[in-house]
């Protein structure tokens, strides 16, 4: 069988992994419209910081496609999907058949058509990472456009570079899709302790020789103006063959298309009405079509979305229905805005439908896991946002944590399965990770994963 993927990205690379991993006889074709091997986005923003070198976000190497007999074809757009005679086309003519066909395609960062947007640079490949480095290198201060979770990244790595930076955000306070109102102000008052200065409910009406515009003719200056205004589904190559487009490619369960011949996943698709924008989904769903491709039986059922934001003294987590008032919803509610800290839950009919963790706190995985498996939430409010006051277990010791509990949200990794790896001989977090991946989706889990094994290490009496 001969199994082509477009897209070469998080999830394209991910689901020619799974699918090798699970058939070594399968005929891979990936194409990429980067000429880069395929990298982690969710880290782009160490690198913009000068915390990461480029080569130490990719994700595959030449050498792991020759070594896994996969084809890969890097700066070679997909122009065309002849569904008649199962063939892709290239934009510069090659013709590629196939029997199965997976479009990950992903997102591509949106624009504003106001006047002299070009020269702004978005925030979006490792091709504009380098960009604004280089021009970050000229620059004395910088102004970016957005206040979501990339624009704050972009923001807090040029800032870490030393540079002044004005953030500029349509809506009322930062993140609003994920956080409240005050939420938003904590996280903007601590940027503002980092050398950003946050400037709400603006909007850029040009980006001129000598900074930003705004509406109302105010003239915000800057040498270097970034653009993180989001992301759009890259839908053209699948509406032009005539497949269903929403505002993704629309799939079943099976991530299957109109065309039961076709597959779409990651930012690209759209299941159940919803476009996901996060790794940890596009990875479940890389893994449900390397099942189904390989002839197992596997369904998608949606995710959870839980968005984390970790730079240098800044540490978010935000899941759920976080914007639900005591109207609808028990609420329970801690801020200390002197030191950036900010805790919510938000519980219904006793279970956790939504939480936001701003500052750093040891509550994070014991409400992640609460959220994700939808469990009773236990009746010591107070103890889930502050475990260490609690006279009850901390829910994420090692010691006290079952092995069914997820460690790593991105890689669907238990604690039991690293227990399992340190068991087969993995004794650091570079073993487990290589065995599991945990850690290599948003970093995270990092300091968790470190701990299990710690932990295992010093029960065992294992030097390491």
């Amino acid at each position: 069988m001969r199994l082509v993927v477009v897209g070469n990205g998080m999830a394209g690379s991910r689901l020619v992994s799974e699918v090798r991993e699970r058939d070594p006889d399968i005929r891979i074709t990936v194409f990429g419209a980067e000429r880069r091997h395929p990298y982690n986005r969710v880290l782009l923003s160490n690198v913009l910081a000068g915390s990461s070198r480029p080569e130490q976000v990719r994700l595959l190497d030449a050498s792991w496609y020759a070594a896994h007999d996969v084809e890969a074809a890097f700066g070679s757009a997909v122009a065309h999907i002849d569904r008649e005679t199962r063939h892709v086309v290239t934009e510069d003519g090659r013709r590629t058949p196939y029997d199965l066909l997976v479009l990950a395609t992903g997102s591509d960062a949106v624009v504003p058509p106001i006047p002299g947007v070009e020269r702004a640079i978005p925030f979006r490949t490792l091709d504009d990472c380098e960009r604004i480095i280089e021009a970050a290198e000229r620059a004395g201060n910088a102004v970016v456009v957005g206040g979501g979770l990339l624009g704050i990244e972009a923001a807090r790595g040029l800032a870490g570079r030393g540079l002044p930076v004005t953030l500029l955000h349509l809506a009322g306070h930062l993140m609003e899709r994920q956080l409240d109102v005050e939420a938003g102000e904590v996280l903007g008052e601590t940027l503002a302790g980092l050398g950003v200065e946050i400037r709400t409910g603006l909007s850029a009406a040009s980006v001129d020789e000598d900074g930003v515009r705004v509406t109302g003719g105010e003239l915000i200056e800057a040498d270097l103006v970034v653009l993180a205004c989001g992301v759009r589904p890259v839908t053209g190559l699948a509406a032009d063959a005539g497949l269903e487009v929403r505002r993704g490619i629309v799939v079943d369960d099976e991530l299957r298309t109109d065309d039961p011949a076709i597959f779409a996943i990651g930012e690209c698709a759209e299941h159940d009405g919803t476009v996901y924008g996060l790794v940890a989904p596009a990875w479940e769903q890389a893994g449900v079509a390397a099942d189904v491709i390989t002839g197992g039986k596997a369904l998608y059922r949606g995710s959870r979305l839980v968005t984390r934001l970790k730079a240098k003294s800044v540490e978010l987590a935000a899941m759920g229905e976080t914007q639900l008032s005591e109207e609808h919803a028990e609420v329970v509610r801690f801020s200390h805005r002197a030191r950036g800290t900010y805790r919510k839950l938000v519980i219904r009919d006793g279970r956790l439908v939504g939480a936001i963790v701003l500052g750093e706190s040891d509550a994070v995985g014991t409400l992640t896991q609460l959220f994700d498996r939808g469990g009773p939430v236990p009746g010591d409010r107070a103890g889930l946002l502050f475990p260490g006051l609690s006279s009850a277990p901390v829910a994420d010791s090692p010691v006290l944590m079952p092995d069914a509990a997820k460690v790593c949200q991105c890689n669907n990794v238990t604690k039991g399965q690293i227990r399992a790896c340190w068991e087969a001989g993995a004794r650091d977090v570079a073993g487990v990770a290589a065995a599991t991946r945990a850690t290599t989706g948003c970093g995270t889990c990092k300091d968790a994963v470190e701990g299990i094994v710690g932990w295992l290490c010093e029960q065992e009496g294992v030097s390491v």
